[in-house]
């Protein structure tokens, strides 16, 4: 029996009946169904093109279910949307990865692609607290504009350890960026300006992070210069205690001693990682990436903020630079004694704390 013919009602080519699909009281190939319809992903019904919101979305879905977002336009269930806590009417919707990048305050949990500025390898990146001034997305905002000015170099993050206030962070940047072109004393003056408080605060810390490949060509050499980094923190201990402002208490709280003998870089090392102590260690290993030093206390006061970051850098370039056995030998007047005359507030604040070789000088007020 001969089966029965028919017109396609979009190509009109002729064809089975078998063929054709039957839609909405057309006749269509299988090549002009796939071209002209689609089936929603959403209520699963077939639609013709001119009915999608967008892609395989019906319009019909769309209008009850989903919304654009305000910065980059992609379609977002209503479960996924987010809103700004001071918006009253939810008028502008965003998705999350917007909502992160609009956000002034972000999450905690909130960690960007890194930017790395200046000509490495060794970017710090910077973890500044402050506190006592209200965790307000007006003053975060002044921070940042005063921060970015067209560049993307710090944001600001909410922290559960603060009472009133939040934590600027930076991008990695070279110590160069940091003092010549970051404007750092900017940002401290007018965070001051606010009314938030760093050092007096009790609350706040001003953690640095080191990038891994300034501290080795390969895994061995990175973790040998960590393990002689570790041995000076544990050698030179007291010196950096009283370098870091901190009270025994902040630092049994937030950055603890890994202890144990004194005997060589390696030993140190060994100790450190079966201690399982986490990441509130003085020196926390925890970050792929980075190793953290997060002993010092925070401050706005501009000549202690660069002192503590030519300090962090002056610890890397001995541990890269010194033998185990050098490094065993070394003593703190053989350290300070090293440092650049270039580090001149680094030399001014270990005058300040008599940590310097010679008399102390005039100690202003931290904030």
């Amino acid at each position: 029996m001969k089966e029965e013919k028919h017109t396609c009602d979009i190509c009109h080519e002729e064809r089975d009946l078998s063929e054709l699909t039957y839609f909405d009281e057309s006749y269509l190939c299988e090549d002009c169904l796939r071209r002209e319809t689609f089936i929603c992903r959403d209520c699963g019904d077939r639609h013709w093109n001119d009915d999608s919101a967008d892609g395989d979305l019906c319009q019909t879905c769309y209008d009850e279910d989903y919304v654009r977002c305000e910065r980059c336009d992609a379609v977002i269930h209503y479960d996924d949307a987010c809103y700004h806590e001071d918006e009253e009417y939810h008028d502008h919707p965003y998705c999350r990865d917007c909502f992160d990048m609009d956000e002034i305050i972000h999450d905690y949990y909130y960690k960007p692609e890194p930017i790395f500025y200046g000509d490495g390898p060794r970017y710090l990146g910077v973890e500044l607290e402050l506190d006592d001034g209200g965790e307000n997305e007006f003053c975060a905002s002044k921070l940042l504009e005063i921060a970015n000015n067209g560049h993307e170099r710090m944001y600001i993050k909410h922290d559960g350890s603060l009472d009133d206030g939040f934590e600027c962070v930076t991008h990695p940047m070279t110590l160069d960026y940091h003092i010549n072109q970051m404007p750092w004393r900017a940002i401290l003056n007018k965070a001051v300006a606010k009314g938030y408080l760093s050092h007096q605060a009790g609350t706040c810390g001003l953690h640095v992070h080191i990038s891994r490949n300034a501290l080795g060509a390969n895994y061995e050499e990175q973790e040998a210069t960590i393990a002689k980094i570790l041995y000076f923190y544990e050698k030179f201990w007291n010196e950096i205690l009283t370098f870091s402002r901190r009270t025994e208490s902040q630092v049994e709280h937030w950055a603890r001693r890994y202890g144990g003998e004194i005997i060589n870089p390696k030993e140190t090392l060994k100790h450190a990682k079966n201690s399982h102590m986490g990441r509130y260690a003085a020196v926390n290993l925890e970050n792929e990436a980075t190793i953290e030093m997060r002993i010092f206390r925070g401050t706005l006061k501009y000549s202690t903020f660069i002192a503590t970051l030519q300090m962090v850098d002056e610890i890397c370039k001995v541990a890269i630079s010194l033998s185990d056995e050098f490094m065993q030998s070394l003593t703190w007047l053989d350290f300070v004694k090293g440092i650049a005359d270039d580090k001149q507030e680094l030399i001014n604040y270990l005058k300040e704390k008599r940590l310097y070789v010679n008399e102390p000088i005039r100690n202003e007020v931290e904030i």
